[in-house]
């Protein structure tokens, strides 16, 4: 009997394991923002003393990987293309094909097919497109759709379009003028 009860957990938890793993990798998963870099979006209260207390949780929808379908504005999670153990979260700025003018150093740049180009909304404490160029679009893993904790700022995160997100950003100040 009591050998019965315990196959009949293993076979339930061993199913549960599997269909939450297919649903992690294939459809929606969420996952921890850490630093200030896309703040105030994520994380506004970066560099308090409780700042990993309080690193806001983000749901990663993955059904926009499928054919590559992203708009400007959209926030996603993709692997560094320096280093692929690492993760980052930015704001897609440029499309591919697209002409972008980078505002660190005012340069022109064609987005090459296949590539978007990405920033962070804290343009100061970001390391993003500006460090590294464009990115792959197959290095992306996903498209943030929600803000799932803490419980007060539960919700969605709009997409902001570049007219407004220039004025929406936290700017790289400059030294001397």
């Amino acid at each position: 009997m009591a050998t019965s009860f315990l196959w009949n957990c293993t076979k339930k938890f061993v199913s549960a394991s599997i269909i939450t793993v297919t649903v992690s990798d294939r459809y929606v998963t969420v996952i921890p923002v850490r630093g200030g870099s896309m703040s105030p979006t994520f994380n506004p209260k970066s560099g308090s003393l409780m700042e990993y207390v309080f690193d806001d949780y983000v749901l990663v929808e993955k059904f926009c990987l499928g054919k590559y379908k992203f708009s400007h504005g959209d926030v996603v999670v993709f692997r560094s293309p320096l280093n692929h153990k690492e993760t980052h979260i930015k704001r897609i700025a440029s499309l591919p094909g697209e002409w972008f003018s980078t505002y660190h150093n005012s340069d022109v740049v064609q987005i090459p097919l296949g590539h978007c180009w990405v920033e962070g909304d804290n343009a100061a404490s970001s390391i993003d497109s500006k460090s590294f160029g464009p990115i792959p679009l197959g290095l992306i893993r996903g498209r943030v759709t929600h803000v799932v904790w803490p419980p007060q700022r539960i919700g969605a995160v709009k997409s902001i379009h570049r007219k407004d997100w220039l004025s929406f950003r936290i700017p790289t100040i400059v030294w001397p003028p």
